[in-house]
């Protein structure tokens, strides 16, 4: 009896002890702060993996994941501090005050370091060789360098990159052209699809791109372009938004923007949100541009302000196959297009264009993320009319695109590396209305392509084929018509691309690319008869066009060292086959516009560019780039119309951590190399200043880049403008851009 009294007893103090236990280890718990977060790049938005998250008090620590993701948790109820590391990124410190929740979530932005370890650039991705940064030939644009050449139109953003210039009519309507190849040479795409609009086929009408939220922007060249297009000469300009997620982070994303200028009392707004809610992730932007007339150093260019509204919004399903999303945007824009011209209105021509596109794209990983499938369908409406002064409708059209495109990237296959075999469809109902003489046409085109890359030792070849039928049919033919037969076409065209490019040591590359090209003419090459007041010409098109063709090469040289870095191509391109419209020195005198008739010729177009950027002194740096294209007709050596002049860019960068400040010259040479009836153009030099500066406020990253264009307020023209001869370009010009990223 004595002993189970005992026993009783212990087993109370047992039941105490357990309940001391339990209540100390309950109160430990509760004392636990679980902080789960991403580590971002302050410049491109981009997960930052390998960074350490330190709590100097405790010493606890831990890395991100490869997603830049990371959890820590620490046992403390008051204030503390914890600091963010990464060889390529600037230490950030940051505070955190616990309260009554367990879990913090937040999103940490590093700005990065400026380092070069030749041969390897250090960045917050795995590390990138040189070779994989030339074997594609692109030039990208993103980050500080994007946010400070920012401008008005995507052309206008590009114009200072090597091999590019502008063709415009105006501020609003410009297109970027490379080497002097323009139209649908160059292929305009929005995270890797085809941008649909009618900016390749005229002068005046406007790129439905807004560069401002844009990540990056790649120029691509090489055998890739023909996984997009048969235009191996040409090039693509890839501006990358990711509308559609294609990862989940922690917490939300928020940028907020704004960008002012001086030279047309332009301004923007913008708003660009990602919001995750496992496993979706959800993606909106939205932005409001308006700019007013022109100030050039010769006075005001009437007629030239512009306005645009531009939303997105895209939602993605995420998870370990892959994911699957969709996107929908609309943009709408209204410009102006000067008058002064003959046969144009005194006081110029309106344009109104409004652009819908819904956008399905998945993503199935397969043995490993080397090795996908990746499936999209874009469908777009755009609607274009141009408006006379006294409001009439002078010109409209409406186009309805289907497009499809399946790709099957893989890793090792048959002795390559890596590779990409894919089918494409696209389907173009076009219509028009008002006083346009091109007639209503359907269009077909079924692709397909095969692009390869191989390394041999010291040797990388890229390798790419593409097959495409084109089927152009009016839907009303009229076999006398006073141009030709205005029929049904067929097209069959097949395009080859390779590059080879050795490594003569860790730091210089040299390499070579050969490639055929073809292009199907467009609707308005083959069928127009008729005036088009907006771009001041009255154009005839060719029905017995046949598909362009050429075979195109260049040879390059390419260096990457800690101090000095530079690049030189040498291009040839011979056409067999070109596809130009030519002012013909006839008036029609019903309109009193000048006669611009489409030809099929012989011709070559050959030059080189190159750029460099020399770290000769501590924080300096001095940059330099040059493009130089002639453009010839075969029969008789005389010039291409619309050929740029031997131009240039050369400036001096000071530069620390987080602040940059510099000058730099544009300049360009007389073009008096010109076609018959077109007008030759002076050279000029111009001076422009910059300073950009990223800083920390709380938790938020804020970017503040300011320019000043064509400080002494000089009077140029460029040689691709179609209003040279009324105005020049901008004169003097104040230019803020600012980016809150939280």
């Amino acid at each position: 009896m004595k002993y189970s009294h005992k026993k009783y007893h212990l087993q109370i103090l047992k039941v105490i002890f357990l309940f001391f236990v339990i209540t100390i280890s309950s109160k430990a718990h509760s004392d636990i702060l679980v902080i789960e977060g991403i580590v971002l790049n302050a410049e491109t938005s981009e997960p930052v993996s390998n960074a350490v998250i330190l709590i100097p008090e405790t010493g606890n620590f831990v890395t991100t994941k490869q997603d830049g993701s990371f959890s820590l948790e620490i046992n403390l109820n008051k204030p503390f501090r914890i600091k963010i590391t990464h060889l390529a990124f600037q230490e950030r410190l940051i505070d955190i005050n616990p309260r009554s929740d367990n879990t913090k979530k937040i999103i940490i932005y590093l700005i990065p370091k400026t380092i070069n370890l030749s041969p390897v650039v250090v960045t917050d991705k795995n590390s990138v060789t040189v070779l994989d940064e030339i074997k594609d030939y692109s030039k990208i644009l993103k980050g500080k360098e994007l946010q400070r050449n920012l401008s008005q139109t995507l052309a206008a953003t590009l114009k200072n990159e090597t091999g590019l210039s502008v063709r415009s009519m105006g501020p609003a309507p410009s297109r970027p052209v490379f080497r002097g190849l323009g139209q649908d040479r160059i292929l305009l795409t929005e995270d890797g699809i085809k941008s649909i609009d009618l900016s390749a086929t005229s002068p005046d009408h406007a790129v439905t791109i807004e560069p401002f939220n844009s990540e990056r922007i790649e120029v691509l060249r090489g055998p890739k372009i023909l996984t997009k297009s048969s235009s191996t000469i040409g090039g693509i300009v890839n501006i990358i938004k990711d509308e559609i997620p294609v990862q989940i982070h922690n917490t939300y994303h928020l940028t907020l923007g704004g960008y002012a200028e001086t030279v047309n009392k332009g301004y923007l707004g913008s708003i660009q949100s990602e919001i995750p809610f496992k496993p979706f992730a959800l993606k909106f932007e939205l932005s409001k541009r308006n700019t007013s007339d022109l100030k050039t150093p010769e006075g005001l260019l009437n007629n030239s302000s512009s306005k645009n509204l531009n939303a997105s919004a895209g939602l993605s399903y995420i998870d370990d196959f892959g994911y699957l999303g969709t996107s929908f945007r609309s943009y709408d824009l209204n410009y102006g297009i000067p008058g002064g011209f003959i046969g144009a209105h005194p006081k110029g021509v309106n344009i109104d264009i409004t652009k819908k596109q819904l956008r399905f794209e998945s993503k199935i990983n397969l043995e490993d993320e080397s090795e996908f499938l990746q499936i999209s369908y874009k469908n777009i409406y755009y609607r274009h009319k141009e408006f006379e002064f006294s409001g009439r409708i002078g010109s409209e059209f409406r186009i309805i695109t289907n497009l499809a495109d399946i790709d099957l990237h893989h890793s090792k296959f048959l002795g390559f590396d890596e590779g990409i075999f894919g089918l494409s469809f696209e389907h173009r109902d076009f219509e028009i209305g008002g006083y346009v003489f091109t007639p209503p046409t359907n269009s077909l085109n079924l692709s397909s392509f095969i692009y390869e890359e191989v390394n041999l030792g010291k040797f990388n070849l890229n390798f790419a084929l593409r097959y495409s039928f084109d089927l152009v049919k009016p839907k009303v033919e009229n076999l006398n018509s006073k141009i030709g037969q205005i029929r049904k076409r067929n097209f069959n065209n097949l395009s080859v691309s390779t590059s080879l490019i050795y490594q003569l040591s860790d730091i210089v590359f040299i390499g070579a690319n050969l490639s055929k090209s073809s292009r199907v003419p467009t609707i308005e090459e083959l069928f127009s008869e008729g005036p088009h007041l907006a771009a001041y010409s009255y154009e005839v098109g060719n029905p017995e066009l046949k598909s362009e063709s050429g075979i195109g090469s260049e040879i390059f040289v390419y260096h990457k060292f800690e101090k000095l870095n530079f690049n030189i191509n040498f291009f040839y391109n011979n056409f067999s086959y070109f596809i130009i419209p030519r002012n013909s020195g006839e008036i029609n005198y019903q309109t009193f516009l000048p006669i611009y008739k489409t030809y099929g010729v012989a011709a070559v177009l050959y030059g080189f560019d190159g750029s460099m950027s020399w770290n000769f002194y501590d924080n300096l740096f001095l940059s330099h780039s040059i493009s130089f294209t002639k453009g010839v007709f075969r029969e008789n050596s005389k010039p291409l119309p619309q050929i740029p002049p031997l131009k240039g860019i050369t400036g001096i960068q000071y530069r620390v951590e987080d602040l940059s400040f510099g000058l730099n010259c544009e300049w360009a040479l007389k073009q008096n190399d010109v076609d018959i009836f077109e007008q030759p153009t002076s050279g000029y030099i111009i001076f422009n200043l910059f300073a950009q500066y990223l800083f920390y406020i709380n938790d938020s990253v804020n970017s503040i880049s300011l320019g000043i264009d064509n400080i002494f307020n000089r009077s140029y023209r460029n040689h691709l403008s179609r209003i040279k001869s009324v105005l020049p370009e901008a004169g003097f010009n104040i230019r803020l851009i600012y980016k809150l990223m939280l």
